[in-house]
């Protein structure tokens, strides 16, 4: 961005810096380097920022969402709160459709900043803080009922091109050109699939030498091609357990891993002590796996990684407790 004042708080989205975690790799003895993008620098302190923006204007662009027309949204709050921000901006009115069992944090900022939320109980037994795929099945059930019932554009994160295009677009090539052409991997916790999609193909595009892996819990590797055996996990956000990703079909994949909530919790803590970055779980997911790969498959290479969402969202949650 330039050094000038901007008419929209849209137009920061993206262009977020990055930084090498040098610290961390030295302090474990490890070969290469990790370069993070800090996209909790967002406006909506969330890499879906970018996301909610791209989805909005393809809408606008082949005239499937009209002037004023309600926008509905399953979230996890990331989203929700891009899309409070984009919507508020252009003039559409939002509902954000969100299960009980993510943070409380998420739900009032997307509510300040103009959100209708509405909150969906979890499946019985499921434990709070821990959404799992029966928790968003749930929720997509209530987003569906309230898109009929208000005649509103289904923003649809986990279908919609204009995700993933909106990292193809600016993700992808930002990490490409800061790390001066350099990165030899790029690692990604898996939620709709649209980030690890759309940065994926633009790295590629100019090193089809560079590899991907897609990270997902332990317990629920499903993209990896393993049985479901634990759909509870406390990385919010992703790991849903959703075979069929729509975004991530014909997507090259060099590699999985998958990654406990105890080791992304400890690697966020990590991130804020020895870096100075104050990050939540699937952060800490997509560093623990970057550590992994430096200290087996890529030694001696660099790992591009997100930095998904600021730790102000799990301040109720057992990741600072």
């Amino acid at each position: 961005m330039k050094d000038v004042a901007v008419d929209s708080i849209l137009q920061v989205i993206g262009h977020t810096p990055s930084v090498w975690l040098d610290r961390m790799v030295a302090a474990r003895g490890l070969e290469g380097r990790i370069l993070a993008k800090l996209d909790y620098l967002n406006p909506g302190f969330s890499k879906k920022d970018r996301a909610a923006l791209g989805i909005i204007e393809a809408a606008e662009a082949d005239g499937s969402l009209a002037p004023g027309q309600v926008v509905v949204e399953l979230t996890s709050g990331n989203m929700g709160t891009g899309l409070a921000i984009v919507c508020g901006i252009k003039g559409y009115p939002f509902v954000a459709v969100m299960s009980r069992g993510n943070s409380p944090e998420r739900a009032r900022m997307m509510a300040a900043l103009g959100a209708e939320v509405v909150l969906v109980d979890q499946a019985p037994g499921s434990v709070p803080g821990e959404v799992s795929g029966t928790d968003l099945a749930l929720v997509e059930a209530e987003a569906q009922r309230l898109t009929a019932a208000r005649g509103a554009f289904r923003a649809d994160q986990f279908a919609r091109a204009g995700n993933a295009m909106a990292h193809y677009r600016t993700t992808g090539p930002e990490l490409w050109a800061e790390s001066e052409g350099t990165l030899t991997a790029f690692a990604d916790f898996a939620g709709s699939g649209g980030t690890y999609a759309g940065t994926v193909r633009a790295l590629k595009e100019r090193e089809p030498a560079l590899r991907g892996y897609v990270v997902e819990p332990e317990g629920a590797a499903v993209l990896a091609g393993e049985d479901l055996r634990d759909a509870g996990h406390p990385i919010q956000g992703g790991g849903y357990a959703m075979a069929d990703l729509a975004l991530m079909e014909g997507v090259p994949v060099d590699g999985y891993l998958s990654v406990s909530g105890a080791e992304a919790r400890e690697t966020a803590r990590a991130l804020a002590r020895e870096e100075g970055i104050f990050a939540g779980f699937s952060a800490g997911a997509n560093v623990a796996a970057a550590l992994r790969l430096l200290a087996g498959p890529e030694r001696g290479g660099r790992v591009g990684v997100i930095i998904c969402d600021s730790g102000l969202k799990y301040l109720s949650t057992d990741l600072w407790g």
